[in-house]
């Protein structure tokens, strides 16, 4: 929300200073985001006149302009389309700082033609949005000026964070009602003119459906001049970027910013019959003001005549029926929509506007007919015309809530003693009433007030967060159990751990795209989303892997392509509560190690997302030798060189090198490796008095035999380290593959898989015929298991 400090001083009596206010709207919950002061920070910019512009001769698009400044006739190449001669311009000479960007302006050769100085842009400047071309400034400038004087725009803006439940402050009035609340200065009485009818409006107006449009006030005026705002008008609007378009479309604009109170003006000679508020018909169509065409459907609510729809309801106009400076007849409507249906079809046609912000949040209904007053008589004391007797259809005032409230809860939930006469006093200012018996009737524009916690938020919000004793809990209350789960210390562990181990943790959207998910698991249509953020995220993610690619590709775009990424969330396999897991996931792209003097720069590859997974399960204190591999992982990995990770029936997850193809879709063009843990199928390791058991070593001394087996080469290297291990579980410490041979020596279709095996126990030397009896019978084991024989 922005505002000006004077737009704020027309409702507010106060002395105070711009850093007392400042000061004041953060401590009661309006976040001053900045403050900008144009005069300070275009100081260096000035009014400049271009005498001459003709084509620049090495580039179709520029013009080399002679432009004065008053002291002296500069060459400055510039771009803007409406450059020309004549036009009185915003120069920033040689040393000035563009404020959007912090370029110093200096003197260049812009293909190979000599250019000293800038003509600017209101969006340049940070003055609005408009790029297209440069300011132009009225002919009665005076060139040598500073522009800002010149402007008015030495009134510094202010803006602040308004919290979603605050919609009585996405206007200056509200704000400074909060700011006369804590006594900084003093709320100015509004003042609503009267207005002189003088005819009934030719456009009536009929609501299909009352819970869609509750409220609907309309005026019909004629014969106005519609022209140009008055400066205050457009520099007001100008300071918070806006661009002034018409005296009828602006105020409705200042209106809505003043009060919360969005409107909107139709030039009635382009109607066709009376007006109807309904729901749009399917795949209806619809041009916006904003030149868009949309497809609208049966949830949308439209204001339309008998030939076709005028506009997306509380949320933007029609270009059909939009006010110009040539209009002279206008209806001009104030109403109440559903602001769930708003903000529904707001985000379903992805239409952000300053009206759909104010009705998703509920502007004060019983403001709607003032707002519609205020605005029709700023209508003829600008542009003349004459007044139609006002259409009112629904209720123009609500029922005011009201409920019983205890002073004493000051105290009890909020911890401050505060007299009566205090309370009183800021929920008066506030706009509540109160009667002796301490019933407090709620404002109309107050619709996040529901009780009395809510009540005890806002003396405490007025009085002053930072006047909340702090007190020490007393200590019979402190906590005797550990504060986190077993399962969330473990998660805490394992994000140090893979930090520890060179990952970057991110987070991103449990939402992905259906053409991608479709690649990872057949669609499930319960887990469509019928309304996306964007269409980009229209389903519940299966897996995290494809939104870890995206930050690669977002990486890479910038120049970093060796990444290690990680995140910790859920994914989705159905909407049933067994349907969504928890998972970590991995990802390593690029480089493992770069080149030093130490050793030669290595990719990473699949052993090195296994080794995080190894991590993973000895940070959870189970053996990773425990877990069965099998070949059966997800198509999105590659066939042959990426596992599935199985206890038992339970498959853990899943590793290895992402599938060609799958990078192709994705728009990647490195190889990548990735690992998935169901971190709820994982074992959580027992501890006692928080602590995991201890690692414990022999101190006996540790024998090691080498085996070489002569199996089938299309066996998994796994299955004979499983069948070693199973052998002697309390004597084996360590079972390593160390050499894969096959060629010259070994029959075709075999292969000789070396192990090393490590045997140790706790309580005595393992005596040499005790070794020979397990070498004997892990023999025998991996033959019986794998059909392996020992290597001659």
């Amino acid at each position: 929300m922005k505002f000006t400090l004077s737009w704020l001083k027309e409702y507010l009596d106060t002395d105070a200073t711009l850093e007392q206010i400042s000061q004041k709207l953060t401590i009661i919950g309006m976040e001053v985001e900045s403050i900008t002061d144009a005069a300070k920070d275009l100081s260096a910019f000035t009014v400049a006149h271009i005498l001459e512009a003709s084509p620049h001769p090495e580039a179709e698009k520029l013009q080399v302009c002679k432009v004065d400044t008053g002291n002296e006739i500069l060459q400055i190449v510039c771009g803007a389309p409406n450059a020309r001669p004549g036009l009185k311009v915003v120069l920033a000479p040689i040393g000035s700082i563009i404020p959007t960007n912090k370029m110093k302006i200096k003197a260049s050769k812009i293909r190979n033609v000599e250019s000293f100085g800038m003509l600017c842009s209101a969006a340049e400047l940070g003055l609005g949005k408009d790029s297209d071309g440069i300011i132009e400034l009225p002919q009665d400038a005076k060139i040598g000026d500073n522009f800002t004087s010149f402007l008015g725009l030495n009134d510094p803006v202010i803006s602040v964070a308004i919290t979603p439940n605050r919609g009585d402050c996405l206007g200056v009035y509200g704000i400074a009602r909060d700011l006369a609340a804590t006594g900084i200065g003093k709320l100015k009485s509004l003042t609503i003119p009267f207005i002189a009818t003088s005819h009934k409006s030719p456009i009536n107006v009929h609501i299909e459906h009352s819970s869609n449009c509750p409220l609907f006030v309309g005026y019909h005026i004629k014969n106005i001049a519609n022209k140009p705002s008055p400066d205050w008008l457009a520099k007001r609007l100008q300071a918070i970027g806006q661009k002034p378009i018409s005296a009828i479309v602006d105020i409705t604009n200042y209106i809505n910013y003043s009060f919360g109170r969005p409107l909107h003006a139709y030039d009635t000679d382009k109607l066709s019959g009376d007006i109807t508020v309904r729901l749009a018909k399917a795949n209806e169509k619809f041009t916006a003001l904003n030149d868009k065409e949309y497809s609208l459907t049966e949830t949308d609510i439209v204001v339309a005549d008998a030939k076709e729809i005028l506009g997306l309801a509380g949320i933007m106009g029609g270009k059909v029926s939009g006010a110009e400076l040539s209009t002279s007849n206008i209806f001009l409507e104030a109403a109440m929509f559903d602001p769930d249906m708003i903000a529904s079809s707001g985000r379903h046609h992805q239409i952000e506007s300053d009206s759909r912000y104010r009705f998703e949040r509920k502007p004060d209904h019983d403001f709607t007919s003032l707002g519609a007053q205020i605005a029709a008589s700023m209508i003829t004391s600008i542009c003349g015309g004459e007044i139609s007797e006002a259409i009112f259809i629904g209720n123009v005032h609500t029922i005011q809530r009201s409920f019983k409230f205890s002073p004493a809860k000051i105290q009890s939930l909020g911890g401050v003693t505060l007299s009566d006469d205090i309370i009183k006093t800021i929920l008066l200012r506030l706009g509540f009433s109160i009667d002796n018996n301490w019933n407090i009737k709620i404002p109309s524009w107050r619709n996040d007030v529901e009780g009395e916690a809510d009540i005890v938020e806002e003396v405490l919000r007025i009085n002053g967060f930072d006047q909340i004793p702090m007190t020490l809990l007393p200590r019979d209350s402190m906590l005797t159990d550990p504060a986190l789960s077993p399962e969330l210390r473990r998660i805490n562990l394992l994000r140090r751990m893979l930090a520890a181990r060179g990952l970057n943790e991110v987070i991103s959207w449990s939402f992905m795209s259906s053409s991608i998910a479709k690649q990872i698991a057949p669609i499930n249509e319960a887990l469509l989303l019928t309304n996306p953020i964007v269409q980009d995220f229209d389903y519940m993610r299966p897996s995290i892997i494809p939104n870890l690619i995206s930050c690669v590709k977002k990486n890479a775009a910038r120049g970093f392509t060796d990444l290690a990424l990680f995140e910790i969330g859920p994914v989705f396999n159905d909407v049933t509560p067994n349907g969504q897991k928890k998972v970590i996931a991995g990802i390593r792209t690029g480089m493992y190690t770069g080149r030093s003097i130490y050793n030669d720069a290595r990719p990473a590859d699949l052993f090195d997302v296994k080794a995080d997974i190894a991590a993973i399960m000895l940070e959870s204190s189970i053996d990773f030798n425990k877990f069965n591999l099998t070949e059966n992982a997800p198509s999105y990995y590659h066939p042959k060189r990426s596992a599935c990770i199985s206890l038992g029936k339970n498959i853990i997850g899943y590793f290895g090198e992402l599938h060609p193809s799958f990078l192709r879709l994705m728009d990647i063009k490195t190889n990548a490796m990735a690992f998935e843990i169901f971190i709820d199928q994982v074992p959580i390791a027992k501890v006692k008095h928080g602590r995991k058991a201890p690692y414990i070593v022999s101190d006996y001394q540790a024998i090691e035999r080498d085996f070489a087996f002569i199996v089938e080469a299309s066996l998994a290297a796994d299955q004979i380290v499983r069948s070693i291990n199973a052998t002697e579980k309390n004597l084996i410490k360590s079972v390593k593959v160390f050499d894969v041979y096959s060629g010259q020596g070994i029959e075709p279709g075999k292969k000789s898989v070396a192990v090393a095996v490590t045997l140790q126990a706790m309580d005595r030397t393992i005596s040499d015929v005790e070794s020979e009896v397990i070498c004997k019978n892990i023999i025998d084991n991996v033959q019986k298991n794998t059909g392996g024989v020992l290597r001659g």
